[in-house]
């Protein structure tokens, strides 16, 4: 198939996962409790402009000729990988997919999908559209299961050349050694996170108020590069703690579904109880609940938006990865302290500033250990951005120019010549 057809079916892809738009969302909202307006609005637009974007790559990955001393011609081919394993994460059923087939298909690979257990409702629906837009069989495989069972196979399958993985850290360390114990496949992960936020004191205070409440609580906190350490300036501290806590009790809970809802359910009883449990420790521990700190009704996984203030960074609030709508709210004093502190944990995967000194923003910019830094906005993507962590929030990268290199294979091709012209 050449390079331009394979643009056409992303392309068709796109156009009927467009038409399907309202369906999508809705079964995105049963799928894993994700607020309607979110998943119409949200997902599906990121979802139809990650298509686009790859299918407008198909045909322009290419290899380069080079100038080898000697009597010699040497060109680079672009090649696809083979087969590409890629296991889907429960938060974002859809918008991962999307992030994970196109830049495949893209580049020529044929792919193998496990959709989350939790969520596969939405990965099976869009098998639907791929066989409808035309797209040869075989080429895209929809494999529901569960993780110890489909997802290790896919991971330490002799015949597949490439896994590509988005969830916990702790799944992506197993995911590494079934590789490296089986064929050496290529891996690429995107994993945890515990994304610092810092806001200093010279900052639009509403404005990083608002966009740090979203930077936590959307999708009822269960993002990867959710803001869950919030550091504030110390002369502002009392003023955005009051503000945080008058925004998070405004929010209504109930049915994804139901116009005016802004806050969901917990994915599953596993999530919702482990949420609590790392509510209790944080009173336990001394912090000082705001407002929230327990379950919502007594119907389904419903946790009330929870802030906690006075949170110290040993504190496991402040360390481990909650998802779930708690948020934290630490004081500092100095900028070498909050770079310091910032810095001080696992993860690296995203990171928030908020000042309207430049000169400080690029400063502390350069310093934070994350994937992303975001300046005076917060959790803002694009398929034109590269996507991905430092230290054990992942490697590799994920969409822009930058995600194409997880799919393809440099192949170097030189042959004798009688004599350079050049």
């Amino acid at each position: 198939m050449d390079a331009s057809e394979r643009g056409c079916l992303l392309h068709k892809l796109a156009d009927l996962v467009q038409r399907d738009r309202l369906q999508l969302a809705t079964i995105e909202a049963m799928n894993g409790g994700k607020l309607f307006p979110n998943a119409y609005l949200m997902d599906l637009e990121g979802s139809i402009k990650s298509l686009r974007y790859y299918a407008g790559w198909a045909d322009k990955i290419h290899g380069r000729t080079i100038p080898t001393d000697g009597d010699y011609f040497t060109y680079t081919r672009h090649e696809p990988v083979g087969v590409c394993g890629q296991i889907i994460p429960w938060n974002f059923p859809l918008v991962m997919l999307f992030w994970k087939i196109a830049p495949a298909l893209c580049c020529g690979n044929t792919v193998i999908v496990k959709p989350a257990e939790q969520t596969p409702l939405s990965a099976l629906y869009v098998a639907s559209l791929i066989k409808e837009a035309g797209f040869p069989p075989g080429v895209v495989n929809i494999v529901p299961g569960y993780g110890p069972t489909a997802g290790a196979a896919i991971s330490s399958h002799m015949d597949i050349d490439k896994v590509a993985f988005t969830g916990s850290t702790e799944v992506g360390k197993l995911i590494k050694q079934a590789a490296g114990s089986s064929n050496l496949k290529r891996v690429s992960l995107e994993l945890g996170g515990k994304s610092p936020c810092i806001v200093f004191a010279d900052a639009d205070l509403d404005s990083a108020v608002e966009l740090a409440h979203h930077g936590l609580f959307y999708h009822q906190g269960q993002c990867c590069i959710a803001a869950s350490r919030l550091f504030v300036e110390e002369s502002i501290y009392d003023e955005f703690v009051q503000k945080s806590v008058e925004r998070a009790k405004k929010y209504v809970l109930g049915n994804p579904l139901t116009p005016g809802v802004s806050q969901g359910p917990q994915v599953d009883k596993e999530q919702h109880d482990k949420i609590l449990d790392l509510i209790e420790s944080g009173k336990k521990q001394g912090a000082k609940l705001e407002c929230g700190g327990g379950r919502w009704g007594n119907k389904g996984y419903f946790i009330q938006p929870t802030v906690f203030s006075n949170v110290t960074d040993e504190m496991r609030i402040a360390k481990e990865e909650i998802f779930g709508p708690v948020q934290q709210i630490m004081k500092f004093k100095t900028l070498d302290e909050v770079i310091k502190r910032a810095n001080n944990t696992t993860y690296g995967l995203g990171a928030g500033i908020f000042t309207k000194d430049l000169d400080r923003a690029i400063t502390v910019s350069a310093a934070l250990q994350a994937g992303t830094v975001w300046i005076n906005c917060y959790g803002t993507a694009s398929p034109h951005n590269p996507f991905g962590g430092f230290k054990m929030s992942g490697n590799g990268r994920e969409m822009g120019e930058y995600g194409l290199h997880e799919y393809t294979e440099i192949k170097t091709v030189t042959t004798k010549i009688s004599k350079k012209n050049s």
